[in-house]
């Protein structure tokens, strides 16, 4: 990986992978344009509750605006955003954040290079609305299947006199949004491909093609004993994400919003080059760990292992 692309921020480097300490507003400022093949990311939704104060709180149990799910069964849960705390000022808050974002990352990703970006079915029509209105190309939805603590509570402080009811339904899913910046004018996919290596998304390891749909399973414990983030997403399923962003297998994905690691994970678990870009210090720190045990973890997915052996 170029060091250059650190743009004078603090870096290390790990196999193919560059990880950056910055803000990822002020660092896609700084690199060339149309440098980066394909962006895969979690964003921080609601902007609100991953600002410095309110992840204090979370850590030091005191809430914030997060949510502690029930426990049962013998298993605590861990904190969850409240995103249906958002006033309509927070939401207008939200539109222009994406909105900002993504003029930053359509100027730095290639022509016919895909963005996915996890959302959840709450808030998923605001920031992908906003990431369109910029010029991207929306090309659909990947439905993660996943059952999750969101939802289906009865109504606050009221659980008693109405016991059949729920304010909202029960997650079951998590949709990707899947972006594409325009190829250039009278390019074919097969022309993008050949001059920027992108335009479309890689083939299952069987040779099937990419589905809109998988199941998958919550983040294993094992995994966030490794890296302690509040949205990890399980190896299982980001490195299907990853493996599918570079058309021809080569490139860089770059994952803004990093967090702990675990996109930047998968993408050296399947080969790619990659870029992780994270402010916050501890997530930043805790990466130079985390990156290198998610990536060596063994998935039971024996096709997707079978392309990486």
């Amino acid at each position: 990986m170029k060091k250059e692309f650190s743009a004078g921020f603090a870096s290390y480097t790990l196999e193919k992978a560059l990880v950056i300490h910055a803000d990822c507003f002020a660092w896609m400022e700084l690199i060339p344009e149309s440098s980066i093949h394909a962006v895969v990311t979690d964003p921080p939704y609601g902007v609100k509750e991953y600002e410095p104060e309110q992840l204090e709180k979370r850590t030091n149990g005191s809430g914030g605006v997060w949510r502690i799910p029930p426990s049962f069964d013998g298993h605590v849960r861990s904190p969850l955003p409240r995103f249906t705390a958002l006033n309509n000022g927070e939401r207008k808050q939200m539109k222009e954040y994406f909105s900002e974002w993504a003029r930053l990352v359509l100027r730095i990703i290639r022509p016919g290079g895909h963005v996915f970006v996890a959302s959840n079915a709450f808030l998923s029509q605001i920031a992908f609305s906003s990431i369109a209105e910029q010029g991207f190309e929306f090309r659909g939805e990947v439905i993660r299947l996943v059952r999750t603590m969101r939802g289906g509570d009865r109504p606050k402080n009221a659980e008693d006199e109405f016991p059949n009811v729920c304010s909202m339904p029960r997650s079951r899913y998590e949709p990707w949004g899947i972006f594409r910046k325009p190829m250039l004018n009278g390019m074919k996919v097969s022309d993008c491909l050949r001059e920027f290596q992108t335009g479309g998304l890689r083939r299952k390891p069987d040779g099937n093609p990419f589905e809109d749909v998988i199941e998958s399973e919550r983040t294993p414990q094992k995994e966030r004993g490794i890296a302690d983030h509040p949205s990890l997403k399980p190896q299982s399923f980001l490195r299907k994400i990853v493996y599918s962003s570079l058309p021809l297998g080569e490139g860089v994905v770059l994952d803004p919003f990093m967090g702990s690691g675990s996109t930047i994970a998968a993408a050296n678990a399947v080969g790619y080059s990659s870029i992780g870009v994270e402010r916050m210090d501890e997530y930043y720190q805790l990466s130079k760990q985390a990156i290198k045990k998610l990536s060596t973890i063994v998935l039971k997915d024996a096709q997707l292992e079978l392309s990486l052996s």
